[in-house]
């Protein structure tokens, strides 16, 4: 007997289904249920290596640790990677298919549907129940041909849908209602219950905003989420979430700044930074000139590196990190960014774009050829200094050079062997790296700290996200009404 499935969309983007998905996972595997997040297709630059040798997005990596279980390709087969504004690679359970411009991709989703359908019965057949996050927005018509991430799914899988609202940003009657409004009659038959997320203040003001929305959809009522403060603890999807203003740091030590580029990727890997007291994150946008006393500039990964290395001198950051390194500052480049401070990088085959080779940074002396095979692997290693780290690669392109006699890292291999990775400029003030993860690792990020001239905090930076996402169950166990939802998953 296939396990039973309930489907959360919403009324757009950014409205807070990826959280509420970790929360009930986390909440129902509590109960001893064996949950599997499910998502058809998602859109993220930031993604997740899986045990199984492929990526998926990150919210369901999230939601699979929520769950308690390893992420697999099978919970995001189908995954767009933005390459430019219009564009982007297609990675179907969890490999790298082809690219496409967004025109092109409607065409494709016809094929796309197999594979999704497959995957979401691969997780039915070893779970008690799966909970499937929708993507953008359950009302947007216009997408609705050919549909594999909303309601198309829902009735080529037969799985009823709540709908969440987001109070937080206005209009939520409105938003509920009309979605109900503008969709087709056999979808908004397929929606059983609504959500209302992130509200402030006295719940008995919305009381009757409830009512009526249930009056006037037939939908059942299933809970009024307050906002949940410390989602901003959890790992973000979003690119979204770099806008965030971040939390005062008064006795910050430290200042690290961090370029923020177009095509930004796998940004989770600042996370455990920003969580640290001793650190201030600064994010800079376009047009923002890199302050003169900063202590370390992290170039972070990027989906298209030729497209965002351009940009970068294009806003004349290379000219402020060339100035950064003449006063004796410090950086790191991860994945991309390691490209970037290389002596060149070399697309031969044209696979961000035109075939050639534009210059690098030459703050490393490293030269990058890309290549059309990438590199999907969870590793554990030890920095030169001794210190163990865990992580994962996820690159496309072999990086040599003078500067790889001085690696940053020796990263295990299965036989007991290891091999070099990384390299470090002369000076030694200058790293680069494909290793993603770093900061996650307690005894690596108190070792860069140490490394900058602060005093470790003792920061256990894993045990704080399992905390948060047991305060994020609690919170939903609070405010929804689990068992309903259990019901309707069940078909009652």
């Amino acid at each position: 007997m296939t396990a039973p499935a309930l489907m959360f969309q919403g009324t757009g983007s950014d409205v807070g289904k990826s959280l509420i998905v970790a929360g009930l996972a986390r909440a129902f595997a509590r109960q001893g249920l064996r949950v599997r997040p499910f998502k058809p297709q998602n859109m993220s630059n930031n993604a997740a290596v899986t045990q199984d040798g492929g990526e998926i997005g990150r919210a369901q990596a999230l939601q699979a640790r929520a769950a308690f279980i390893a992420p697999s390709v099978h919970m995001n087969p189908v995954l767009l990677k933005p390459q430019s504004e219009t564009g982007a690679q297609i990675v179907v359970q969890g490999q790298a298919w082809r690219n496409a411009r967004a025109s092109d991709y409607q065409k494709l989703k016809p094929e796309l549907m197999a594979p999704v359908l497959e995957s979401f019965a691969h997780l039915r057949e070893e779970a008690d129940l799966v909970l499937v996050e929708g993507a953008g927005s359950a009302s947007e018509i216009n997408l609705r041909a050919n549909d594999i991430a909303n309601m198309g799914f829902s009735r080529a899988a037969n799985v009823p849908v709540i709908l969440i609202g987001d109070i937080d940003r206005g209009g939520v009657i409105a938003s509920l209602v009309g979605t109900q409004a503008v969709i087709e009659p056999g979808d908004a038959a397929m929606i059983r219950g609504f959500l209302v997320n992130r509200f402030r203040g006295d719940p008995a003001l919305f009381a009757r905003g409830m009512e009526e929305i249930a009056r006037r959809t037939a939908w059942e009522a299933l809970g009024l989420i307050p906002f949940f403060k410390e989602a901003r603890r959890l790992p973000a999807e979003d690119a979204l979430a770099l806008d965030a203003a971040p939390a005062p740091k008064p006795g910050a030590r430290l200042r690290i700044a961090v370029p923020l580029l177009p095509r930004i990727s796998n940004f989770d890997d600042l996370d455990p930074l920003e969580a640290e007291p001793a650190i201030e994150l600064i994010r800079l946008r376009p047009g923002q000139p890199l302050p003169g006393d900063i202590d370390l500039v992290i170039l972070p990964g990027s989906k298209s590196t030729i497209a965002d290395l351009a940009e970068l001198r294009a806003v004349g950051w290379d000219v402020d990190l060339a100035a950064h390194v003449r006063r004796g500052g410090r950086v790191l480049g991860l994945c991309g960014g390691y490209q970037m401070l290389g002596r060149s990088i070399d697309d031969p085959a044209g696979i961000e774009g035109p075939a050639g080779r534009v210059p690098g940074l030459g703050l490393l002396a490293v030269d990058t050829v890309l290549t059309s095979e990438k590199r999907l692997v969870p590793i554990t290693g030890r920095s030169v200094d001794g210190i163990p780290f865990k992580g994962y690669e996820m690159h496309m392109g072999v990086t040599e050079g003078p500067d790889r006699a001085r690696p940053f890292a020796r990263i295990d291999g299965a036989d007991g062997s290891s091999h070099p990775e990384g390299a470090i400029s002369a000076d030694g003030r200058v790293v680069g790296t494909y290793a993603h993860g770093l900061f996650a690792d307690d005894a690596q990020r108190s070792q860069w700290l140490t490394r900058l001239g602060a005093a470790p905090s003792g920061l256990d930076y894993e045990a704080g996200v399992e905390a948060t996402l047991d305060a994020l169950a609690d919170h939903l166990a609070a405010h929804v009404n689990l068992e309903r939802l259990l019901e309707i998953a069940r078909g009652l």
